[in-house]
């Protein structure tokens, strides 16, 4: 209060430079949220496009992602098991298989690949 009295200055001038203050951080702060949101925007469809759609069918043949393998088996141990038979497919994405033995079990379908077997003849 003194130092505005020393400065001659009147109280609604320093009302009003302050409410400018707060609505200009205000819009800086409305800027930079529509900014952050147009950029997550931008990413995600970056990332969706990037995503590999798996369609899989009765009767494919996939390869299962065996993730408990343990760390030190092998160096070159393959990280697949399979071949499996599916047997159906379920609108959440999970996947029933049947294995060689005729067991049967549900998964994931984001750990499944597609198993294509080359077929070669020697005559």
């Amino acid at each position: 209060m003194w130092e505005l009295r020393r400065l001659n200055l009147n109280w609604n001038e320093a009302v009003e430079l302050r409410l400018g203050q707060l609505n200009e951080t205000d819009e800086f702060y409305l800027g930079a949220y529509e900014r952050a949101y147009l950029y997550k925007e931008k990413i995600k469809k970056h990332h969706d496009r990037r995503i590999a759609r798996r369609d899989f069918q009765k009767g494919d043949w996939l390869l299962l992602f065996n993730s408990r393998l343990n760390l030190f088996l092998g160096k070159l141990k393959s990280k697949w098991s399979g071949p499996f038979k599916v047997n159906q497919v379920y609108s959440s994405r999970a996947v029933e298989l049947a294995n060689e033995d005729g067991n049967v079990f549900k998964v994931n379908g984001k750990q499944l690949e597609m198993h294509y077997v080359m077929q070669t003849s020697f005559n």
